[in-house]
């Protein structure tokens, strides 16, 4: 059962042991190098991922830009909340939207963005499930003076999303050709649907 005191409780201790983005990206990075993957399979296709994804966010870090109507928004947020981010490092989705939280939060010192591993936090995950799944990225946004959960987003923008939900409905299953198309259309939309997507959880005035 999910009871606002089970969620605050597996908010806190996963807090206890989350990363900043900054670190986060160095483990990624050096796991890459060393041809590995967090977690504790440790096989090809998640190696192969974890490199990909190396390189996506260094991309991606390098050349996201926010507009400036937003960043004014984004600017004026006079709250204090925290980015709680599930991720694992193989996350093909995290890729595109871990930086662009990152680019959000950097806008603003009321926003504390924090990352930990889905699979070293089941507690937390099972408490925001997509669809019975644990399904990854899955960001949590908390207001930190209330102490409560004010929003939840993830895995994927709402465009991707659909996309994925057509597909499904036609195909039954992603393709490995499907999840190609897919980060095609994350590049071609350089961030902007999931920027739009958390900017509306957001309180701002």
């Amino acid at each position: 059962m999910n009871t606002v005191q089970n969620i605050i409780s597996a908010i806190k201790e996963s807090l206890a042991k989350s990363w900043s983005y900054a670190d986060y990206r160095e483990k990624v990075h050096q796991l890459a190098v060393r041809k590995a993957t967090t977690g504790e399979i440790q096989s090809e296709a998640l190696i192969d991922y974890t490199q990909l994804n190396d390189r996506r966010m260094n991309r991606w870090d390098k050349t996201l830009k926010i507009p400036a109507e937003i960043q004014e928004k984004i600017t004026g947020l006079d709250r204090k909340l925290t980015f709680l981010v599930l991720t694992e490092s193989w996350c093909g989705d995290a890729s595109p939207s871990l930086p662009v939280m990152n680019k959000i939060a950097e806008l603003n010192p009321n926003i504390n963005l924090r990352i930990v591993l889905r699979d070293e936090n089941i507690d937390l995950m099972n408490q925001f499930l997509t669809n019975d799944a644990m399904s990854i990225p899955k960001l949590i946004i908390i207001d930190n003076d209330k102490e409560e959960v004010i929003a939840d987003w993830g895995p994927r923008p709402s465009i991707a999303t659909k996309m994925v939900t057509d597909y499904k409905a036609e195909h039954g299953k992603l393709t490995p050709e499907f999840k190609q198309d897919l980060q095609v259309w994350y590049n071609k939309d350089k961030g902007q649907n999931i920027l739009a997507d958390i900017i509306d959880l957001l309180p701002l005035k």
